[in-house]
This record gives C-alpha cells, structure tokens and sequence, in this order.
C-alpha cells in the first residue's frame, strides 16, 4: 500500500522523520525530495548529490525512488532508488544526464518522487553502511 499524503503527515507525528520537511513537496502519494546543493550535470554524465532532506524511515515503511516527470524530460535519470524500513540519514542521488545539453539543478529544487510504501510485516530494520550518512556518499 501506498501512504497518501495525508497519511505521510500521520505518520510524521508519530514515527517518520522528514527535516526539513517542506509544504509544497508533499503530494497527494509521495513526497518530492530537494536536492542539497545547486551542481551542473554535464551532458552524458553522472553526479551524486545529496538530497536537501534528512529521513529516518519507521520499520514499517519503505521508500521508493523516481526521478520526477519534468526532469525525466529534460534526461535526467536516477540510478538506485530504494530506502530500506529503518534508514536514517540524507539521501545519495544518483543522477545521471542521458541529453546532450548540461542540467543546472539549484539548491532545493524538487527533483526526486518519494513513495512511500507500507511494510505487512517488518522484520530487521537497515544497519547498512550508509546508516546515519550526511551529505552525497560513495
């Protein structure tokens, strides 16, 4: 099942953490993160960028990753896309531009969907090594 936005505001309440969580970014299914510094991707070329927001997921609930239609558009591509229940830190985007002219992404701009999925039954929360990770990472 997918939360609603309604229901991504319930649950921020109680056990979602998004921060800095922004008005305009919730949508009727998802949420739009914000990337974190303003970067140029050139043509053909790949760029990890943070996303502006920091996110602990709850041990029932997953996200998955889209890179937003306006921004597929222009060849904008996200390598990766999933958060485990259980995650917490920023976001690493992979991007990737597939067009033939560079794309300026400026400091929180909305340029990645996240869905947010309901977990039936959770079992072991993340313990990656991108636990608690701040900014892009490798």
């Amino acid at each position: 099942m997918i939360l609603s936005g309604k229901e991504i505001v319930q649950r921020m309440e109680k056990d979602l953490v998004i921060e800095p969580f922004g008005k305009e970014s919730l949508q009727p299914a998802s949420y739009d993160l914000r990337v974190g510094a303003s970067v140029t991707i050139p043509p053909k070329g790949f760029k990890l960028v943070s996303s502006l927001e920091y996110v602990e997921m709850p041990s029932d609930v997953a996200g998955v990753l889209r890179t937003r239609s306006s921004y597929a558009r222009k060849g904008l591509i996200l390598g990766g896309g999933f958060v485990d229940p259980g995650f917490r830190g920023n976001l690493t985007l992979c991007l990737s531009n597939m067009s033939e002219r560079e794309i300026e992404l400026k400091k929180g701009e909305r340029i990645v969907q996240m869905l947010l999925l309901q977990v039936k039954a959770p079992s072991e929360a993340y313990r990656g090594k991108y636990q608690d990770s701040r900014g892009a990472v490798r």
